[in-house]
């Protein structure tokens, strides 16, 4: 009896040991081709450009465009791993939560601008990424929690059909969602209403991981970066920044 107990519990090992040594390879398999399909995308943005350091500085939106008109920016951080394109929906709320740039199904998505947000007329650009593994996506965000990391990534970039902006961070905190407790971040899109952007600024400034000794004033534009984050249950990493250029 003991021998055939043993036997059952071997087989279930090996089941148990197969089927994760399987979903690790998927995982890896589906990682490296999302990887494979942004440096292509990277490639198209930028192959129109013969110049090296311009191709660095100029993303080619229009031949984007013609794969997929969704896209409505490009958002860049120096010397990090974000350099994406940047969707939009507004009739379809989260469609590129689990879509690549091909409407493909994908598990790391892409990040897009929230459906409330006009990207021409709204004084805070909300944009939504994955935390992925390996800084991936909006992964590398994780590393603003350290001051240090934020000191020499202050910059971010977004360009849009319209122009090349330019915005320096002033905030980074965590939050939860769905909970009365959380800062409901999303809701401050626009703020054109004085009251309205204070509660904004003062709370960014109140949850922050550190003093960026950035300073704001009314009619200034913001940038909002938001992610999950794991130590609280539906947690939020968010990195705020203000438009300098």
């Amino acid at each position: 009896m003991k021998k055939i107990i043993y036997i059952i519990v071997m087989i279930l090992l090996i089941g148990i040991l197969l089927i994760s040594s399987y979903l690790i390879f998927k995982n890896n398999q589906e990682d490296k081709e999302q990887e494979e399909i942004y440096d292509e995308i990277v490639q198209i943005a930028q192959d129109n450009q013969e110049d090296e350091e311009k191709q660095e500085e100029n993303i080619d939106m229009q031949s984007l465009y013609k794969i997929n008109n969704d896209i409505i920016g490009w958002l860049k951080i120096e010397d990090t791993q974000i350099n994406y394109p940047v969707m939009q929906t507004k009739d379809r709320p989260n469609y590129y939560l689990r879509k690549d740039f091909y409407k493909n199904y994908s598990v790391w998505g892409t990040p897009y601008l929230a459906e409330n947000c006009d990207i021409k007329n709204s004084e805070n650009l909300i944009i939504y990424g994955h935390h992925i593994k390996n800084n991936k996506m909006f992964g590398e965000l994780e590393n603003y929690k350290q001051k240090d990391y934020y000191e020499k990534h202050k910059k971010i970039k977004f360009y849009t059909f319209e122009e090349k902006a330019e915005y320096e961070i002033i905030s980074v905190f965590k939050t939860v969602v769905y909970s009365s407790k959380g800062f409901r971040y999303y809701d401050y899109y626009n703020l054109k209403d004085e009251k309205e952007f204070n509660t904004f600024i003062n709370k960014c400034k109140e949850l922050s991981f550190y003093d960026t000794k950035q300073e704001i004033k009314i009619g200034d534009k913001f940038l909002t970066l938001s992610t999950c984050e794991y130590s609280q249950t539906n947690g939020r990493l968010v990195v705020v920044a203000r438009k300098i250029s």
